[in-house]
């Protein structure tokens, strides 16, 4: 299977074709979703949560998703992987790009920043040293204390707007992809219309070009109650390979997700 790359990402939106992305963190699972088409492995700070037992991704070093990396780097997938910068690693100018450039040492191949239009001095001094940049915004779970809890973001007319116009900046400084999490799906919709880079939901509706899922959510292996945007493609597929490979074309095919999974 050819790798995938940004460009690859790119062609899906001008084709209007969805991609499907999973958050992965050790060699053998991100080697069989590969294999089933996943285009994006995500290394994400929500091994915190899934792997470390904490409740909020706000423990999470960079010396652990650096770790993580370097598990799913090892597996040689085609899939692009991409890598989370935890919680306050981007304090400063300098802290974000001694943390980006450990994360691409380790095997990323972009990396993805939680935050707001604040983020752009930021995204143009990586993008300036070689560093593709995922923005990642609506629900943060990084700020889960600012912003009072796991809660559905940009339902007021005056937030969508300014989830709007953070989107368009950080374009514009440079950010290669935009990741939405738990927005409703009107608003997914007018992100994707309003930018020109691929867009990525997670609980952000259908009207994107990719979606993205915890792992261990979609196979079912919560200690909590799952969130709404959750399927448990494990119960369907009868096997790791099976959920997988039911989850891909579950995405790519538009029927996940459905009414049931938005907001």
């Amino acid at each position: 299977m050819s790798a995938i790359t940004l460009a690859t990402l790119q062609a899906h939106r001008r084709d209007n074709t969805r991609f499907s992305c999973l958050t992965a963190y050790d060699a053998t699972l991100a080697s069989l979703a590969a294999d089933a088409g996943i285009s994006v492995l995500l290394v994400g700070d929500s091994l915190g949560m899934v792997l470390q037992g904490h409740d909020s991704t706000l423990p999470v070093t960079l010396d652990d998703v650096v770790y993580h990396t370097r598990c799913v780097a090892r597996a040689g997938v085609s899939s692009l992987i991409m890598a989370d910068l935890p919680f306050m690693t981007n304090a400063t100018t300098g802290e974000t790009l001694n943390a980006a450039g450990q994360l691409m040492r380790a095997g990323a191949q972009l990396v993805k920043l939680e935050g707001e239009g604040w983020l752009a001095d930021d995204i143009r001094e990586l993008v300036r040293r070689g560093v593709p940049v995922c923005a990642h915004l609506g629900l943060r779970p990084q700020s889960v204390n600012a912003l009072g809890g796991y809660r559905v973001q940009g339902r007021e007319a005056a937030a969508s707007q300014r989830l709007i116009d953070d989107a368009l900046t950080l374009e514009a400084a440079g950010a290669a992809l935009i990741l939405l999490e738990c927005v409703p799906a009107e608003l997914g919709q007018r992100v994707r219309s309003a930018v020109s880079v691929p867009v990525i939901g997670i609980g952000a509706g259908p009207e994107v070009d990719g979606q993205i899922l915890v792992m261990h959510d979609m196979l079912g292996a919560t200690r909590h109650r799952p969130p709404r945007f959750v399927r448990d493609f494990l119960a369907e597929g009868g096997s790791l390979s099976g959920a997988f490979r039911a989850y891909h074309d579950a995405v790519v095919t538009g029927s996940f997700p459905g009414p049931e999974h938005s907001f």
